[in-house]
């Protein structure tokens, strides 16, 4: 779904999925430069990290920025709404910066809120009562209303220029002369927001546009065109992250994720 323009600053993606895996399983979740938040429908997800650490069962599912894998058990269907909220949209919905929850998984129930947060904990059972169609716009509203009670404050605008930089791939160094500050107290305002380092934050970003290559073109193209330095050097970073690699990656996930409204992504 296109996010609404009034949404755009805080979240970086909406989709509602319904997936039938064919047998009981794991599904990767991949990292990115977005918080995952995923609101299932009709069960609770499970989830994990690769690792087999931080299993839970849960009606909402909050991960921070990480650089490695999350795993996603199934029962074989699963059906709900998955947003990727920027670290704008962190600040905004729940009054804290994404670095408070790097290398987190959560649920709604484990944060302190406001109304804001007891208005997304009700979601999944309004879902249950509405056709598919109707979930997207339903979140879609809750969110907005919630931003529109409450206000909405974000990262400081030369942090939030920074982050764009870093995602566009401007180097560090670039990205530090353009917002006026020395490499050293950038890296420090950028963990104090996001939990990662610029540099991190830049290969996240690297990584996620790969993701959106995957299956369209070669590897090989992929690696260049997102600016690895060669084939192997995407491999390498691709393993990191997605815990495999590109080919068995396509092979496995690539199936459920062809149309990017079908499954859930991340933790």
């Amino acid at each position: 779904m296109t996010v609404p323009a009034v949404l755009r600053p805080f979240v970086a993606g909406l989709h509602a999925y319904d997936v039938d895996f064919g047998a009981p399983g794991t599904h990767r979740g991949l990292p990115g430069t977005s918080l995952v938040f995923v609101l299932p429908v009709d069960d609770p997800i499970e989830v994990s990290w690769a690792d087999g650490t931080g299993r839970r069962t849960t009606w909402s599912s909050l991960a921070g920025l990480h650089a490695a894998p999350a795993a996603i058990h199934h029962t074989g269907h699963q059906r709900g709404v998955q947003l990727g909220l920027t670290v704008a949209g962190a600040r905004a919905l729940f009054g804290t910066p994404a670095a408070a929850w790097r290398g987190a998984l959560l649920s709604l129930d484990e944060l302190d809120g406001d109304r804001r947060v007891s208005e997304l904990r009700h979601l999944p059972e309004r879902l249950a009562g509405l056709p598919r169609e109707q979930w997207a716009a339903t979140v879609t509203r809750t969110l907005a209303g919630a931003l529109a009670d409450h206000g909405a404050t974000g990262p400081r605008a030369e942090i939030g220029r920074a982050l764009a930089l870093l995602t566009g791939g401007a180097g560090v160094r670039q990205v530090a002369d353009e917002v006026g500050y020395s490499r050293r107290r950038l890296g420090e305002l950028v963990r104090d927001e996001t939990g990662v380092t610029p540099k991190e934050f830049q290969r996240l970003a690297r990584f996620e546009a790969a993701v959106r290559l995957m299956g369209r073109l070669p590897l090989a193209d992929v690696a260049e065109r997102c600016g690895y330095a060669d084939q192997a050097h995407f491999t390498r970073e691709w393993r990191e992250f997605s815990g495999c690699t590109p080919t068995t990656w396509l092979r496995e996930e690539l199936p459920f994720v062809q149309d990017d409204a079908t499954s859930p992504e991340g933790g």
